[in-house]
């Protein structure tokens, strides 16, 4: 039988010494006819094992409705990952951060009025438990032990930065146990003592997350684990960015220098990240540090390996450190992928938000998208004031997170959550009637910190003044079904636009949305994620080679704000600001 395992300060391998040279490559983040191309690019920068988080709020986006296919195949990945003589570390939380949606945690669970996640609450472990056997049930096999390339586990993830249950982390634990998770269990945490002592528990190896001066963090394992190896768990060579920021990058050089050091120091390390990949659909989240702060469709994260797969100079610079340590064996073969420029593309069919709408919950009062069982995309209030009413103040309360206020289909204003915060007011006669509309986009649930139970929608209610009203129709969503029926007329907006292009060559491209402020685009029925334009600082959308068909091809915006043009344009270059 194999064994990964640690004897003193070295992990061994079959009884041999073993140093782990790992780069983090999200499969959910990539499509998966890419990712034999991104696991190739990793062996060939001379490393020996690929790790990724695994996913509970898209592998279980309805309590008990599972789904472990398509882009989300995770034995598919781990089996190309095999292939490659490529050793494996999963990390399946159940909170996995990522500057993912709720950090991974699937929205459903605020649905339960008692529930309180990330400790020792019996609601929560028991949802946890039921999905932890789902794809403890497909992973098994792939274990060493049982001859496969899956070394490590982690349990839980950066738990000293939230709480310090204990016995919350000893119960995920006795779940792995119990399932016959019988490969090296370990907690990552950042460097710090007081986080790294609130987020290890006995009986685990403990690793380190942190993206400079490796000695004072590997002082701290020493201190408190003399015994174990050195491992950063996460070696941060990059940043993720959120909208209204400038573009983060570290360079290779800076990269390179503290990977040499820590290797120099005998310690293993993964990379965090390796290939970042793409915040698909509506699936990136936020960070609250005083203020909310959605994440960009990107995550780039100036990675190694581009968010479309491309060889950087960092990566070669990261090349050059593995193989004067430890020399690189096989002289593999890996190129760009090819980029086309499809060129410009003219939207000429339009479809009205409010023309299109499902059929609506009636409520007395309003509801989040949590209690209708929404996860993600937009949700929209409708119902009638009726006079009078002397200009009154409309208030919503606790907008969760950018809301567009429409009066008889007018755009009246705007509120969005941290930045901006328009005044309406109503004035109505004696019997005046008028239709209220409020479109709430979801841009994220925050993943980081103190703030993660994050409902989306209006969370206090809409108040003429100091007064509630009451009597809604709420209208959910999901954008997962896009409308069929267009025209040649041209609405307001919201609205979704809707136009065609051919392609006789298939390649990567880059779409660029420069004449719209903000929305989603789809091509050919795919969610490729979300812009801002005047946000920035991201100005184009990555569109992988798959998603597109020889011949005709179809691309609809759904553009919440407004547009000067309904010309788009794909081009070669990604312009991430």
């Amino acid at each position: 039988m194999s064994e990964f395992t640690y004897s003193g300060n070295k992990f061994c391998l079959n009884n041999k010494e073993f140093t782990i040279i790992s780069g983090t490559i999200h499969y959910f983040r990539v499509l998966p006819e890419y990712w034999y191309d991104r696991l190739l690019k990793l062996k060939a920068c001379g490393f020996n094992t690929v790790e990724t988080y695994i996913c509970w709020n898209l592998h279980e986006r309805k309590e008990g409705v599972f789904d472990f296919e398509g882009r989300l195949d995770l034995v598919r990945f781990i089996k190309e990952a095999t292939d490659l003589g490529l050793m494996i570390i999963l990390r399946p939380g159940p909170y996995i951060c990522a500057e993912f949606d709720f950090g991974g945690l699937p929205s459903w669970l605020m649905g339960y009025p008692n529930m309180k996640i990330r400790n020792n609450n019996l609601l929560f472990l028991s949802k946890l438990d039921s999905y932890l056997v789902r794809v403890f049930d497909l992973i098994r096999p792939f274990l060493i032990t049982n001859g496969g390339n899956i070394i490590m586990l982690q349990v839980e993830n950066e738990y000293g930065s939230y709480g310090n249950d204990k016995d919350y982390l000893k119960a995920v634990a006795d779940i792995y146990r119990r399932n016959k998770m019988d490969v090296l269990l370990f907690t990552s945490d950042g460097g710090t003592e007081f986080m790294y002592t609130c987020g290890s528990i006995d009986g685990l190896l403990a690793a380190s997350n942190f993206g400079s001066d490796p000695k004072q963090a590997f002082d701290v394992i020493k201190k408190y684990r003399p015994d174990q190896p050195l491992m950063c768990s996460e070696y941060w060579n990059g940043w993720f960015d959120h909208w209204y920021e400038e573009h983060h990058t570290r360079s290779g050089e800076n990269t390179a220098q503290v990977l040499d050091e820590m290797f120099g120091m005998g310690a293993s390390v993964n990379f965090y990240m390796f290939h970042g990949g793409t915040n698909f659909g509506f699936t990136n989240g936020a960070n609250h540090f005083g203020k909310y702060q959605s994440t960009i469709t990107s995550y780039d994260y100036d990675a190694p390996l581009s968010e479309c797969g491309d060889l950087t100079e960092k990566y070669y610079q990261i090349k050059a450190i593995i193989e004067k340590r430890f020399s690189i064996s096989e002289n593999i073969e890996v190129q760009n992928s090819t980029k086309i420029a499809y060129g410009n593309v003219e939207l000429n069919e339009f479809a009205s938000l409010f023309d299109v709408l499902p059929e609506p919950k009636k409520s007395p009062s309003i509801m989040t998208m949590e209690e209708t069982g929404q996860d993600f995309g937009y949700i929209l209030y409708s119902t009638e004031l009726v006079g009078p009413i002397p200009n009154m103040p409309l208030v919503l309360e606790d907008v969760h997170d950018r809301a567009h206020i429409f009066v008889n289909g007018e755009l009246k204003g705007i509120i969005e959550r941290s930045h901006r915060k328009d005044e309406v007011r109503v004035n109505l006669e004696v019997g005046e009637i008028i239709k209220l509309d409020i479109l709430v986009e979801n841009m994220g649930r925050i993943n980081f910190g103190p703030y993660m139970f994050d409902k989306k929608g209006i969370l206090g209610g809409v108040r003429l003044g100091d007064m509630n009203h009451f009597g809604w129709k709420i209208y959910n969503l999901p954008l997962d079904i896009l409308p069929q029926s267009y025209f040649k007329e041209v609405k307001n907006t919201p609205i979704f636009l809707r136009g065609y292009f051919n392609a006789e060559i298939i390649g990567d491209t880059f779409l660029y949305l420069d004449n719209f402020t903000k929305g989603i685009a789809f091509i050919n029925g795919f969610n490729l994620g979300r812009y801002y334009t005047t946000a920035g600082p991201q100005k184009s959308l990555y569109v992988p080679a798959p998603l597109i068909k020889k011949g005709l091809n179809e691309i609809v915006v759904f553009e919440t704000d407004g547009f000067e043009s309904n010309v788009i344009s794909f081009k070669e270059l990604h312009n991430l600001g």
